[in-house]
């Protein structure tokens, strides 16, 4: 489902002349057949699912995040506006993130599913929210409540 919401938006985008959508969504279907065939060996014909799709455009995210903030300190502002609107673009396909509130309750649900004890157990945390709420929160901010949670 996902797939044909991205591949119809890069239609939709060479259609409509919108350069930056059509250029990131081409981006995002590039990812996800390199993703597909690295999934092949491991008996996966039909390519990557949409869990997978969405923690790949999460990481799509958090690397022009990641790119804005050097982009910002070398004053390269053009480069910042481009990242900015892939970001926008992306987000498009997402689902709506998990508010703190949510993402909290999450994890104490994953603490209680895996038994979790201490920080040892972390990864075990993780591991279950990952599986469980793949797209609907920022793993990176989810690891240090986690942490936070384990540790007290």
């Amino acid at each position: 489902m996902l797939r044909t919401q991205i591949n119809d938006a890069m239609k939709d985008a060479l259609r409509a002349k919108d350069e930056r959508t059509l250029a990131t969504t081409r981006l995002i279907i590039s990812r996800m057949r390199d993703l597909d065939i690295a999934a092949r060996p491991k008996g996966n014909a039909d390519g990557i699912s949409d869990a997978e799709i969405l923690t790949m455009l999460q990481g799509m995210i958090k690397q022009r995040r990641e790119s804005i903030t050097m982009y910002e300190k070398g004053n390269r502002p053009d480069l910042v506006k481009q990242e900015s609107e892939e970001i926008t673009v992306i987000e498009r396909f997402m689902p709506k993130q998990m508010d703190a509130a949510a993402v909290k309750d999450a994890i104490e649900k994953a603490v209680t599913a895996t038994g979790a004890t201490g920080i040892r157990d972390m990864g075990k945390v993780m591991g279950e929210l990952k599986k469980t709420y793949a797209g609907l929160m920022d793993f990176s901010q989810a690891s240090a409540a986690v942490k936070t949670r384990l540790a007290g």
